[in-house]
């Protein structure tokens, strides 16, 4: 067996899997409550209590490794944040982990890292936050980069059944580069991993493509011209985050797509980084509208690339020579 990233493995699981816990607990209580970043999107109490407990957890075992994550601990500082700094020490109180303030502050920043290094992680503590809210799909994603290859690649998916039996919610979807893509029940560490495979579909009429349900991060319009256009003729899957790699990864999708909702769009990181590694090694195709590689090198956004295209395989070429026959991607100038 090849132990090589088993250490990483570890301690991102084990973080990944408290922070999906910690997460859960926030969302049964929910209150619809949210900060308002600058960019209007909704940060929950949640957030910053997952990206808290996974930086903790990697920085205790990687001190030297930065972290480039999605938040940052000064909108909880001061008056304005002092009410959620308290739902945030309370979140974690119910789940056992430290409740003072200046570790909360130090453990979520130490995910500010912003530029590449030739090692590092990087951690979208909720991906889908609106899901979140809203009581559906969101995942603790996080991804390690070595030299530019994402090597270790994490989904925390709590609200994601592990199976079609309904007996368990909650699923960890984890990859490390040329050993395959997992998956274990959230509530059961001991269980042993499952491997996961994308679909082995090549008929386009059965073919089923993941969007997100609000259409603010992926033109659905778009989508719907280049489905007709490749003849994708399965029931589609509406659903929030990352969690749309994750089950492209088993199976249960064929393709998901982020196309341009306006010009000059770079993606994030953090969106990414964990999902791509789960499909890639699961057997399937993630590359960019043009059909580039993604590339990690650049920072906390792919600047080198303009959306993404992930599917099990078949036609992704198809899906890409019909995105230039549509125009889509002109979008991207």
């Amino acid at each position: 067996m090849n132990h090589e990233f088993q250490r990483e493995l570890e301690v991102a699981l084990d973080g990944v899997r408290r922070a999906s816990i910690v997460c859960r607990g926030v969302q049964s209580g929910i209150d619809g409550e949210a900060i308002s970043k600058d960019d209007r999107s909704p940060v929950t109490i949640a957030d910053f209590a997952s990206q808290a407990v996974v930086c903790r957890a990697l920085k205790d075992a990687f001190p030297d490794d930065p972290i480039i994550g999605e938040e940052d601990a000064a909108e909880l500082r001061g008056a304005e944040g002092d009410n959620y700094l308290k739902q945030v020490q309370k979140s974690l109180e119910n789940s056992g982990h430290s409740t003072d303030a200046d570790t909360i502050y130090e453990s979520i920043d130490c995910g500010n890292a912003h530029e590449y290094a030739d090692r590092f992680w990087t951690i979208d503590p909720i991906d889908g936050t609106k899901g979140f809210l809203r009581g559906d799909q969101y995942a603790v994603a996080l991804a390690l980069c070595l030299e530019g290859e994402l090597e270790v690649g994490l989904l925390g998916c709590p609200n994601l059944p592990f199976d079609h039996s309904g007996n368990s919610r909650g699923t960890i979807f984890y990859a490390i580069r040329g050993q395959g893509t997992y998956q274990l029940p959230i509530d059961d560490p001991s269980a042993e991993p499952v491997p996961v495979k994308v679909s082995q579909e090549n008929d386009a009429g059965r073919m089923r493509m993941c969007e997100s349900v609000e259409s603010g991060h992926s033109s659905h319009s778009d989508s719907a011209r280049l489905a007709e256009a490749v003849g994708i003729g399965g029931e589609p899957r509406r659903l929030d985050s990352q969690a749309k790699y994750a089950v492209v990864s088993r199976g249960e999708a064929e393709i998901y797509l982020r196309l341009p909702t306006r010009p000059g769009y770079r993606e994030k990181i953090w969106d990414h980084g964990g999902g791509v590694l789960c499909v890639t090694e699961a057997g399937g195709i993630v590359t960019d509208a043009f059909g580039r590689k993604l590339d990690f090198t650049q920072g906390s956004q792919l600047l080198e690339n303009r959306g993404v295209v992930a599917t099990n395989g078949p036609l992704h070429e198809k899906i890409l020579a019909e995105m230039e026959a549509l125009g889509i991607q002109d979008k991207y100038d």
